[in-house]
Formats: structure tokens, C-alpha cells, sequence
């Protein structure tokens, strides 16, 4: 969250004990009003001691006690906004996110103009993915603090996940402008330019430079460029591979880092995992359980994740996580394994001058892309990612509509839901007027792009009644979550950005054709054609 600020208690000027009182009773000092300025006075050093206490307990991580201090700085002074701020910053941490928010909205309300409080608020709504109250918070920041680099990157990131990309991409600029060597900024920048269809192919190399001189100093470079590293001879010891990724939890990337682990030939090869997440669940606990080592990264600075992984003579070392969120490119541009690659998790290239190897096939990745990457493309012989669902799947348990209705649509998120897009869909749904259209993702909590996507398809003539819009409430568990694919009757792929990858291969595994287009690029290729599905492309 925010910067805090301790607030010692400062002395102040009085008059002397035996002066006539100020207030004007005609008493002296002493028997007036010092009597009252001292209970206040108290009462300020003790809220001003609890408050402090507060500040440092969470410095030291003591969450807990951190959050007794402030409550006890509050019942004091209830009228302290600061308080009120620090206390949802604690909340926050401890992921108790709705009493994190009563607080920042208790300090707004004592003091609107606090731009600290509009942007945590902003960023514990927006990580309830309610995605415009959280753009709001960030706007009137920066109405009041309009030079913080980090509110234009987060409101940039509110936006593109409602798929607004020419917005959010302004934003990144900006924060970079305020910032130039913001390279969360450059990330979040490059993973949109990746995403698109129509692939910026000088901006892109560009911007992936800025971002390495942000990440790493001119003699981390040099250093890097010059590293060797001794290994012991290949015959009779295993080949040691480290993955790294803040993917390994319940996400769409975990879905294929399963079955990859699980198939490596362990006799060959020793694995170990880098593990950039705080946060752990039952993927994570089966992930960790088909590696020889498993090692938690989070937190740690760049420099000392490339001592680490050095010191566990890693032969190859693999990203999962390219320019996408929870990435640690920063320990790659430090070269920290005699072999780099990367696989998976993004789909585009890292241009990172230290990455040697891109993971491809000759479907995602044909000769004719070559050009899009720094690194050497590595193609398999067979498709590149690796599904085999999950052994607790459901049956596909689908049955045709008995009204005759056919439904179409997606469980792509936002972001890949371009206008071409809700344009091709909308054709669509005027040459089939027995069709709805079905839209699933966690993003439609939100309901301002609930109304977003109803205008737009009533811009294009589509009525809201034939569209059902769906979130991930509605699905907490993954067994719910492919369930909901039988109300599906074909499913449909987004054009101009990348393709489906997860939602296509959930589709056909539960059974469901899905309908798509072949792409000029790699972002927007489909991985129909690599299973075996080539009636399923259309040109």
C-alpha cells in the first residue's frame, strides 16, 4: 500500500501559569484553561505513542499488535483520519479487504481530501474486482496528488482489464513520463503491446530495452553478459532445471505446469521451483509435491534470487511468466543459469538480452514469426503446451436447449474481447436470431462492464436480452467452473488479440467445438490446428 508517515507530538508555545488566561475568563492561566490543554494534551501523546507504536509493529510484520495500536490510537481521538488509513493499510495485509475498506471510507470521511486514503481504497477495490469504483479512487488521486507515478499505473490497470487498451496504455506513458525507470510500468506496457493482434513490432523491441535499462544498472548488464559458469560433467548426474513463476497456484498457467512437471523423466532430470507468490492453495500444494526442491522467492530482491538459483547449479533455467503480473525477468537480465528459456506463461517475446531460447511449435510459432523474438525459438515436435485437465473433472453433461436456443460465447477475459471482436460476434448473432451470446469471466463483477458490453452490442443492434453475462461468483470451484460449459453450445474465440489457450482447452475437454480464426501472429494464432482440429479454423 501507501507511504505512512509517524506523527510524533510536537510541543507548543503557552502562556505562563500565573498570565491572565487567553480565553478571556479573567482567571489565571493555571486555574483555566492549562488544566484543559493538558488533558488534551495527554491524550495526544498517548494517541500519538499508540500510533507510532502501530506504525512500527507493522514495519517488523506484527500485524496484529500493529492493528491494537491504532484501534487504541482511535478510541482516543476518533476524529484521527490517519489513523483510520493506517489501521485499512493493516487490514489490507491481513486480507480482511471489506474492513479495509470501512476504514479508508471512515477516513475519507473526516478528510476527503486524503489522497492516500483514495488510493488504497482504490487498490483494495480493485483487487475485489470492482474495477470502476477502483478507477474512480484512482482518478481523484490524482486530481490531488497528479505526479505519483504508481496511481497511473494501477488506474492503467483497472482499464485494461475492462478492456479499455488505448486508455490504459496512456496511462502507463504517463506513469513512465512521471518515472522512467518504472519497470512495473514498462511490463504492464509491453504485456498489453504483446497481447494485440496488431503487433507493434518497433515499439515493442523499444520499450523491452527501457525496461531492461530500469531493471538492471549498465554494470549489472556487463556483468551479466561476461558470467560463466562451472558445472560438473553431464555423465552421472541429473540435468537440474528451475522454473520460476508467481503462476504456481490456482491460475490458468498452473493448468499446464501440472502436467508438465508430472511428465518430466525425473530419473533425467531434478526440478526445482521458484516460487513468486505469497500466496499458497491446493494447486500449490500439488505443484510442490512433483519437484525435487521447492524454493519461495517472493519478496526477495532480484540480485539475490541469481546468487540463489547460481549457488543450486541450475543448468536450465525456464520463465513462466514473461511480461505477465508476478514476474521476475529482473533475475534473467542477470543471468543466473548457463541456459535460458523461456515457456508459457506469455506470448510474446521477453526481448531480454540474456533470454537465449523461445519455447514454441511450429503452430504458435511458425518460421515466418522469427522476427517478432530476440530469442531463438525452439520449436517442439508436437504442440507446446501440455493439458490434461484435472483427475476431479466433471463429465461433460451438456444437452440441446428444448426452446431450440443456441448459445455461443466466451470465457475469455475482457482484455482479449476486443471491438473486432463484439463486431464479429454481433454478425454473428444477426444471421443465428435463435442465438444468445454467453460471456464468463471474473471481471463481469463488475457492473460497469456488465453495462459497457450491453451498450456496445446495442450499438450493434443486439438486444440485451440476448446476451447473459456471467462472473466467477457463480463458479467458485474449478469443478463448477467447467460445469458451466455445458450451458455452452459452441464456444467462440476472440479475434485481434491473443487467442484462447486455458478457455479453449477447458472448451473441447468438456466437450464443447469451439469456432476460430487463423492469426497472422502468434498472439492471435489458434491452437485448434496443434490438436488436430484444423476444421475448426476459419480464414
Amino acid at each position: 500500500m501507501g507511504n505512512e508517515t509517524a506523527h510524533p507530538c510536537l510541543p507548543r508555545s503557552k502562556p505562563g501559569r500565573n498570565d491572565p488566561c487567553p480565553c478571556g475568563s479573567g482567571k489565571k492561566y493555571k486555574q483555566c484553561c492549562e488544566r484543559r490543554e493538558a488533558s488534551v494534551a495527554s491524550i495526544r501523546q498517548s494517541r500519538a505513542m499508540h500510533f507510532n507504536r502501530g506504525y512500527s509493529y507493522r514495519q517488523t510484520n506484527r500485524l496484529d499488535e500493529a492493528a491494537e495500536s491504532y484501534r487504541k490510537a482511535l478510541a482516543l481521538d476518533p476524529g484521527f483520519a490517519d489513523g483510520y488509513v493506517n489501521l485499512g493499510n493493516v487490514l489490507y495485509e491481513q486480507g480482511r479487504l471489506d474492513e479495509a475498506i470501512e476504514n479508508y471510507r471512515k477516513a475519507l470521511a473526516l478528510n476527503p481530501d486524503s489522497a492516500q486514503a483514495h488510493y488504497n481504497l482504490g487498490n483494495t477495490l480493485h483487487d475485489q474486482d470492482k474495477l470502476g469504483e477502483a478507477a474512480e479512487c484512482y482518478r481523484r488521486t490524482i486530481t490531488l496528488k497528479p505526479n505519483f507515478p504508481d496511481t497511473h499505473n494501477n488506474l492503467g490497470l483497472a482499464l485494461q482489464k475492462q478492456g479499455e487498451v488505448g486508455k490504459a496504455i496512456a496511462c502507463y506513458q504517463k506513469a513512465l513520463a512521471l518515472k522512467p525507470d518504472y519497470a512495473e510500468a514498462y511490463s504492464n506496457l509491453l504485456f498489453l503491446y504483446g497481447s494485440q493482434a496488431s503487433f507493434h513490432e518497433k515499439e515493442y523491441p523499444a520499450l523491452a530495452r527501457g525496461w531492461e535499462r530500469a531493471c538492471v544498472t549498465a554494470q549489472e548488464r556487463q556483468a551479466a553478459c561476461r558470467r560463466t559458469f562451472k558445472r560438473s560433467p553431464p555423465a552421472g548426474r541429473r540435468l537440474k532445471i528451475g522454473y520460476v513463476s508467481g503462476d504456481f497456484r490456482q491460475h490458468a498457467v498452473s493448468y499446464f505446469v501440472e502436467q508438465l512437471f508430472a511428465h518430466h523423466d525425473h530419473a533425467r532430470v531434478e526440478l526445482v521451483a521458484y516460487s513468486n507468490h505469497g500466496q499458497r492453495d491446493a494447486v500449490t500444494e500439488r505443484l510442490q509435491a512433483l519437484v525435487e526442491r521447492w524454493v519461495p522467492v517472493f519478496g526477495a530482491p532480484d540480485a539475490a534470487v541469481r546468487d540463489r538459483i547460481e549457488a543450486d547449479e541450475i543448468d536450465v533455467l525456464v520463465d513462466l511468466s514473461g511480461h505477465s503480473a508476478y514476474n521476475r525477468l529482473g533475475v534473467f537480465a542477470r543471468r543466473a543459469a548457463p541456459v535460458q528459456a523461456f515457456y508459457l506463461g506469455f506470448m510474446a517475446s521477453t526481448w531480454l538480452t540474456e533470454m537465449d531460447y523461445w519455447i514454441g511449435d511450429a503452430i504458435l510459432t511458425p518460421p515466418e514469426t522469427d522476427s517478432h523474438f530476440s530469442e531463438r525459438v525452439w520449436r517442439l515436435p508436437r504442440v507446446s503446451v501440455c493439458y490434461g485437465g484435472k483427475p476431479d473433472a466433471p463429465h461433460p453433461g451438456w444437452r440441446p436447449d428444448p426452446d431450440g436456443t443456441v448459445r455461443i460465447g466466451s470465457f475469455n477475459n475482457l482484455l482479449k474481447l476486443t471491438p473486432a471482436t463484439f463486431t464479429l460476434w454481433a454478425e454473428v448473432l444477426r444471421a443465428l436470431p435463435e442465438a444468445r451470446l454467453l460471456l464468463k469471466t471474473k471481471e463481469l463483477a463488475d457492473p460497469g462492464n456488465r453495462r459497457r458490453i450491453l451498450d456496445v452490442m446495442t450499438c450493434h443492434s443486439i438486444s440485451a436480452g440476448r446476451i447473459e453475462l456471467a462472473d466467477s461468483s457463480t463458479t467458485p470451484e474449478w469443478r463448477d467452473h467447467l460445469a458451466y460449459y455445458d450451458r455452452l453450445d459452441i464456444a467462440l474465440d476472440p479475434v485481434g488479440s491473443w487467442g484462447g489457450n486455458t478457455t479453449t482447452c477447458d472448451a473441447l475437454w468438456m466437450g464443447v467445438p469451439v469456432v476460430t480464426l487463423e492469426g497472422e501472429r502468434m498472439a492471435a494464432s489458434p491452437l485448434c490446428d496443434a490438436r488436430g482440429l484444423a476444421e475448426s479454423l476459419e480464414d
